[in-house]
């Protein structure tokens, strides 16, 4: 693909959000607010799946497009690119309880196709993109404000 195609394209995610069994009510909140993320032009909806593991481990997997009452994600269905293959399911249940259901999101950052766009024209090359957790910065910022607690304590002991 030429490096002009590639200007709409900025970096595509995916989110698994995994509920305990009974507990899942995607066309509620959920959808609404990823209709609201759409229509505010900040990602396009790629594919979404919910991915039900059985006690026993088997999986079940639903396209959002084959599911009979779909609220407010109607609204983005016919966009659905059914992106997400077998093998891809699997790998993604792996981490899911035994019992639980699994919400999958594979969206595209519209946001950042621009900055994309520019750096490629520019010259530049991506070569590292990842996603850091907010438990993961969460607990960095912990570890930096107790190491400077530490640092501030040392410097009250020295003087």
């Amino acid at each position: 693909m030429a490096d002009n195609e590639l200007d709409g394209y900025g970096p595509v995610d995916y989110l698994v959000v995994e509920f305990p069994a009974g507990t899942s009510n995607f066309t509620g909140e959920i959808a609404e607010e990823i209709v609201r993320l759409v229509d505010a032009g900040t990602i396009q909806v790629i594919d979404m799946i919910v991915i039900a593991k059985d006690a026993d481990g088997s999986l079940d997997a639903v396209e959002i497009s084959d599911s009979e009452d779909l609220g407010p994600l109607s609204a983005i269905e016919a966009g659905l690119a059914g992106l997400l293959a077998e093998d891809d399911v699997a790998f993604l249940a792996e981490t899911m309880a035994p019992g639980s259901v699994a919400g999958v999101l594979v969206y595209k950052n519209l946001w950042a196709a621009p900055f994309a766009a520019a750096a490629r024209r520019a010259g530049g090359v991506v070569i590292a993109d990842g996603r850091v957790t907010p438990e993961d910065v969460a607990a960095a910022l912990t570890a930096a404000a107790l190491i400077e607690a530490e640092l501030e304590a040392e410097e009250a002991e020295a003087e």
